[in-house]
């Protein structure tokens, strides 16, 4: 019996000893900033004045009336629309035509996949001198008898151009994961249906898209994440500008903690941008239930 008792505390310290890093780096490294963030929220911290001054939830009541976070707040609706639809789409169709037998897959797999190792900064750096007025976008249009935008400096073209840079960006890990998840489809369910006469788009929806939809989520939920914490694109590329156009929540943030040193008020913008992700990730888990297969 003692021996027994003995073996479970074993099994108990050495269970313990193996979630400890896990658990302390979350508490360090998550908890405990998240909950200075919240407490920093409910002060007036200028640190050019040195003055941190408790002022209850007036930064979250100064939200209400803020044009500037309303403004933000529509960019980065719109950004996260454009990015989640057209990273989720292209990384679909190009994962269904790599996985299809045919020679060369292997170097578009790897041309498509580069952009994810690339630098942020170097890669977005690049793109700024391909998209100015004279750059190399303009240039290739040009030749074709097409005058292009200034794309950085027009509202519209700007958002468009963000987005566009960050879908070339990372679409190469999201299509490597609906390419494997593609790989993972029986092709005994693909023959069946193509004997009962199921043609390629039927088998597309009826087999292959229920049978992907886990991958499905969690792509979804990754790029609608990604796409609310974007910073140094919106920094490289535009500025926020022109006028307020591309200034994200996350830009936002940045510009009122160190260009206006207005610290409790950044704090609780990020206290809102973490319960935007939370929430919006939250009702992507709950919504499975309905469309990704073999949950209930």
């Amino acid at each position: 019996m003692a021996t027994a008792s003995a073996a479970v505390r074993r099994d108990w310290l050495i269970g313990y000893t193996m979630v400890a890093p896990v658990v302390l780096g979350s508490l360090a490294f998550v908890v405990l900033p998240l909950g200075m963030v919240v407490w920093y929220s409910l002060h007036e911290w200028n640190v050019l004045a040195n003055t941190f001054t408790f002022v209850g939830a007036e930064n979250y009541q100064r939200m209400a009336s803020d044009p500037g976070l309303a403004d933000a707040l529509l960019a980065t609706l719109w950004f996260s629309i454009g990015l989640v639809v057209v990273n989720i789409a292209l990384a679909l169709l190009l994962a269904v035509l790599l996985n299809q037998k045919l020679p060369g897959t292997t170097t578009f797999r790897t041309f498509f996949f580069s952009p994810v190792v690339v630098s942020l900064v170097a890669w977005t750096i690049v793109w700024s001198f391909l998209l100015q007025a004279d750059g190399g976008i303009n240039g290739f249009l040009g030749q074709v008898g097409v005058q292009g935008p200034n794309w950085l400096r027009h509202p519209t073209t700007a958002m468009v151009a963000v987005i566009i840079v960050q879908v070339f960006k990372n679409v190469g890990l999201n299509m490597i994961l609906f390419l494997a998840a593609l790989q993972g489809v029986p092709e005994e369910l693909q023959e069946a249906a193509r004997l009962d006469g199921a043609g390629a788009w039927r088998r597309f929806r009826s087999i292959t898209l229920p049978l992907i939809s886990p991958t499905i989520l969690l792509v979804s939920i990754i790029t609608i994440v990604g796409s609310l914490e974007v910073f140094a694109q919106i920094d490289v590329l535009t500025g926020g500008g022109p006028g307020n156009s591309t200034t994200v929540l996350v830009y936002y943030l940045y510009q009122q903690a160190f260009r206006f040193n207005e610290f409790g008020y950044a704090s609780a913008l990020a206290v809102l941008l973490f319960l935007i992700v939370l929430v919006l990730t939250l009702l992507q888990w709950q919504s499975r239930k309905r469309w990704v297969f073999h949950e209930v």
